[in-house]
């Protein structure tokens, strides 16, 4: 492999895999009891033979294109050219825990697809890559909201069953808010999961999720990223703080990362915001 990345997540586990042989592969996997992998490819040119019982099928994989793998099944493929995978796994259990924070209880299994076009899946897939080639660098809060994104989109597109209104919806309770606006700002040096933070108000991850969204016009990690930046420029106004000690004290990897994210979202680095502070 010439790209090997991983990325832990609460209920999804997340890997990119990318190979820039040309020459002809075989893989072959037994059956097991770990549930679905799902792939999204950002290469085209990819060719898999897959050996079913008795027969076998060609698939030619383009960019944006996916599969949906049933793991209780065993796999046989020949495998051609070069590949560029971003992949998702998903147990029964996280499975079952998803569809039901996506108010859809009772989806055990997604729907087999291979070679499928999925522009939105791939777009969500795409947004991960920064996070899986930098993880000491990744949010837990943008991992865990994005992770909730595709398991939900995976269960109500590729679940089987129709996608029922949401039963519940609307903003936070003044409660609510006031208690997650806390735990976050009690963490902002540090990471604390979205699971975490809706499991302390009694809520889904998924309804959490919009419910916040709702009331405050922001995800929970855009939230959390603007009220970073603020503590930024608030120890910046101190001349005597090195950048180094802002940027962990603001929750970022280190100073090269802090400076990127404050130079996107300020439009001028750390340095040049304070010295015309």
């Amino acid at each position: 492999m010439s790209v090997n990345q991983s990325l832990p997540g609460s209920d999804i586990d997340i890997f990119r895999k990318a190979t820039d042989n040309t020459k002809l592969d075989q893989v072959m996997t037994p059956a097991s009891d770990r549930g679905f992998v799902v792939g999204v490819s950002s290469l085209g040119g990819h060719t898999r033979r897959i050996f079913h019982e008795h027969h076998a099928t060609s698939h030619e994989f383009a960019d944006n294109s996916i599969y949906i793998r049933d793991l209780s099944n065993a796999y046989k493929a020949d495998l051609r050219g070069p590949f560029d995978f971003v992949l998702f796994e998903i147990s029964p259990a996280s499975l079952a825990k998803i569809a039901d924070d996506a108010e859809m209880p009772g989806v055990t299994s997604l729907s087999a697809e291979t070679a499928s076009k999925d522009i939105v899946l791939a777009n969500l897939a795409r947004a991960l890559i920064p996070a899986l080639e930098k993880p000491d660098e990744a949010n837990a809060l943008f991992v865990d909201q994005m992770a909730t994104a595709i398991g939900t989109y995976l269960v109500q597109r590729y679940g089987g069953r129709p996608a029922k209104a949401c039963n519940r919806t609307g903003s936070l309770s003044r409660a609510h808010e006031d208690l997650a606006k806390s735990l976050f700002l009690e963490n902002l040096d540090g990471n604390v999961s979205i699971s975490e933070v809706a499991q302390v108000c009694n809520l889904s991850r998924g309804y959490f999720i919009r419910a916040f969204r709702e009331t405050t016009g922001m995800t929970p990690y855009q939230w959390v990223l603007r009220e970073r930046i603020d503590r930024a420029r608030n120890l910046l106004r101190n001349l005597d703080t090195p950048l180094a000690e802002v940027a962990i004290a603001c929750g970022f990897a280190d100073q090269s990362h802090f400076t990127r994210v404050f130079a996107a979202m300020v439009g001028t680095t750390p340095g040049n915001w304070r010295r015309n502070a």
